[in-house]
């Protein structure tokens, strides 16, 4: 995007949001310019390629730094059917991230599989704890993960305790009934404890995605403040298609900035390449439903991601994430981790690399 373009839109956001809490005098660089890149270890283990602007042939963590990338992050299952995801692979996949330079953030979904605001299954091995047993394991696992991580020189930068926990995790025990936030509450406070009992310098992440609603917003943090839960970081997901307009998200983040005191940042967003599939799993996100009025192409998703990173400096948060960026659709990489090589990938037309694993050419992150 063109400096003039890029600094009208700064502009237009701040004159168009209408502002509940003081902004930042003067916006302050974003330091944490991350790229989720949970799938990547199996597309390389299938031998999957990616190539840099120009079409060479390049390691993909390289590619993503030369776009600006910082900061990777990983989720973690507990046991997963794919053998994906896992403590072992998320090892393995920090040594090469760490490697190259980046910083790392773990992110633990507390369940073998998918972890989001419609669903927080236990893992298998837990499912019939009680909330009593259920702060023991969360304690030990994180502490487990984090030590290992450190044990190897691979202390991870920031965890999330849950992913996406609008109404709470580890459901039933830890889901948030009649605004009781007292169950939840004490899942995060093992958490945390875990987390730093194995680095006291690691930052622990509470992430909901409700960067839609202020509303939600405070009766989330409003409820785990009120119960005790201590954090370092304030993590939201927008995806404008679900989440609304870029106004909504800078009011967002200024209010849980300025409400909690704690920085905050975008742990998950991204945008359409095209509304055309690669393959039979259906795409999560159609491509249909444009923000802004911004098409669906290679020059498009750049654009909104250059938005919402302007966005969110303008607002003053700390980061941004895109999720998902090395997702390409690869035969064997599938959604589902209970059958990986069955099904397909629903994030084709979100990655930034293109079918055949070449980079978006107009895609920056940009402190």
């Amino acid at each position: 995007m063109k400096p003039s373009l890029r600094a009208a839109f700064s502009a237009a956001v701040l004159a168009v949001a209408l502002v509940v809490s003081p902004a930042p005098a003067q916006a302050a660089p974003l330091t944490m310019l991350g790229a989720d890149v949970s799938s990547l270890q199996r597309t390389l283990d299938l031998g999957g390629r990616y190539y840099n602007a120009s079409g060479v042939q390049a390691n993909p963590y390289d590619i993503l730094k030369t776009a600006g990338v910082n900061y990777a992050r990983l989720r973690v299952w507990n046991n997963p059917a794919s053998g994906y995801n896992n403590k072992a692979k998320v090892l393995q996949q920090a040594a090469a991230i760490k490697a190259k330079g980046l910083k790392l953030m773990v992110d633990f979904h507390y369940s073998d599989t998918w972890a989001d605001p419609g669903k927080q299954y236990p893992p298998a091995a837990w499912a019939n704890y009680s909330l009593t047993q259920l702060q023991t394991a969360v304690y030990n696992y994180t502490y487990d993960v984090c030590t290992s991580l450190k044990a190897a020189g691979l202390t991870p930068d920031s965890v999330q305790i849950g992913n996406e926990i609008n109404v709470g995790m580890l459901w039933p025990r830890g889901q948030v009934v009649n605004s009781n936030f007292a169950p939840l509450a004490s899942l995060l406070k093992q958490g945390y404890n875990a987390t730093k009992a194995c680095n006291s310098g690691t930052q622990v992440i509470i992430h909901v995605a409700d960067a839609d609603s202020m509303s939600n917003m405070r009766w989330f943090y409003d409820g785990i403040r009120a119960a005790g839960v201590t954090w370092d970081l304030t993590g939201l997901s927008y995806y404008c298609m679900w989440h609304g307009t870029l106004a909504n998200l800078y009011n967002v983040i200024v209010d849980a900035r300025t409400r909690y005191g704690k920085p905050v940042v975008i742990v998950e967003t991204a945008y359409q390449f095209t509304s055309a599939d690669a393959d039979s799993e259906k795409n999560s996100i159609p491509g249909t439903v444009l923000c802004d009025n911004i098409p669906a192409t290679s020059a498009g998703q750049a654009q909104q991601f250059t938005w919402v990173q302007n966005t969110a400096r303008n607002a003053g948060a700390v980061g941004v994430f895109y999720w998902e960026p090395t997702w390409y659709a690869i035969k064997g990489n599938g959604w589902d981790p209970a059958n990986i090589n069955g099904t397909g990938d629903g994030w084709d037309n979100m990655a930034t690399f293109d079918w055949g694993g070449k980079v978006n050419p107009h895609i920056r992150w940009t402190a």
